[in-house]
């Protein structure tokens, strides 16, 4: 049973110092002389960076906090590592508990547009019977959930900490929502089947080809579409390799110079694909907090953990959703049902990519009350 000790009240206030020295580094910048076209061909180009660095001149991060402090924030000890977490409970009694967990590269911000219409759907033109208490952690290691205090931080291990917070905030029933490495969470609770689990809602079913030739017998031509667009995400993802190899080393550079935190976190543009919905202040918002809790390196180190955990492969029995947005992964059905047998829910969405709960959060909140409205 993981130790729960020492929850308080937390607000974000981040010294002007911190600030200040932001600022002072973006009057420093130096960009890399550009590649030739100054396109995304190469990697984030000189004129994406130069416009945003004028933009974040002029960004207000004080709007950001007030926005997250709207929230009632908290900070606690589970088993030794401090988690920071938003719980926002529902006017509405019955409401469902959710576990909303965030993206990679992403912070709690992800779900700032979702987290009045799930708690509050009256309010927000919807019904009571669709209401949530919603909780809002920060991955150890990303946001305020620092420092890591140790090695070993797979995404296993985030799910029975989260699990185990929310038996300390009540809830002896609960699901999940979750993208990117919220998504992989989701999978893992369900592997983990707590007690009450009602199911993970993801927004991508990671699975892939085992090499069995019998397995693209029933792909359809949309499969393998999917399939040519994994390979587009592989040849341009180089992150995922240099995370799972040499994290510390990058993080040097993203700890060091906020431009080179922004230009790391290209996929926030899908790697200017040109279909990424992501506005510029949503963008800064995002980058901005790991800048101010310094926490690229430690975001990176998932991927390095997960690499040499040495998991075996195990088939997922919970209950699954899976929500999949036009630019977004490409998770196919044949694969997904092979390691995950109680897919529920399939639906594919006309518009918006891998941060869909801020490219189109009235999408994903109604995707979410539709696969939790049979278990309420």
């Amino acid at each position: 049973m993981a130790t729960i000790e020492n929850t308080r009240p937390f607000r974000i206030e981040i010294p002007q110092a911190d600030l200040d020295d932001l600022h002072e580094r973006l009057a420093r910048t130096r960009l890399p002389r550009p590649a030739v076209g100054d396109d995304w061909t190469y990697g984030t180009p000189n004129h994406y960076l130069a416009d945003m660095v004028q933009r974040w001149k002029d960004f207000d991060w004080r709007a950001v906090e007030e926005r997250l402090n709207a929230f009632p924030g908290f900070l606690t000890e589970i088993d030794g590592q401090t988690v920071h977490y938003l719980h926002v409970r529902s006017p509405e009694e019955n409401a469902t508990p959710l576990l909303l967990v965030h993206s990679y590269p992403g912070t709690v911000y992800d779900f700032v547009d979702m987290i009045g219409p799930l708690t509050d759907p009256v309010a927000h033109g919807g019904k009571a019977e669709d209401a949530f208490h919603v909780v809002v952690p920060s991955t150890p290691g990303y946001g305020f959930s620092t420092p890591l205090a140790d090695n070993g931080w797979t995404m296993a291990r985030v799910a029975r900490t989260y699990d185990a917070l929310m038996r300390d905030l009540g809830y002896d029933s609960y699901g999940e929502h979750g993208s990117d490495g919220g998504a992989l969470v989701g999978r893992e609770l369900g592997l983990l089947e707590p007690e009450g689990y009602l199911g993970s809602h993801v927004l991508q079913a990671f699975s892939f080809p085992s090499g069995d030739p019998a397995e693209f017998e029933s792909l359809t031509p949309r499969d393998h579409a999917a399939l040519e667009h994994l390979q587009w995400f592989q040849d341009v993802g180089g992150y995922n390799a240099i995370n799972a190899s040499r994290p510390q080393t990058v993080g040097v550079g993203i700890s060091d110079s906020p431009v080179g935190l922004l230009a790391w976190n290209e996929l926030f543009n899908s790697f200017g694909n040109g279909t990424a919905l992501m506005t510029p202040d949503q963008i800064l918002a995002e980058v901005t907090l790991e800048w101010l809790t310094n926490t690229g390196a430690t975001a990176g180190r998932y991927h390095y953990e997960e690499a040499h955990a040495g998991a075996e492969p195990r088939v997922n029995h919970s209950r699954m959703g899976v929500a999949i947005f036009a630019d977004d992964f490409k998770s196919i059905r044949t694969f997904a049902d092979r390691d995950n047998d109680n897919i529920v829910h399939w639906v594919e969405h006309p518009t918006g990519g891998h941060y869909a709960s801020l490219e189109v959060p009235d999408a994903v909140t109604e995707d979410i009350r539709t696969f939790f409205r049979p278990v309420r």
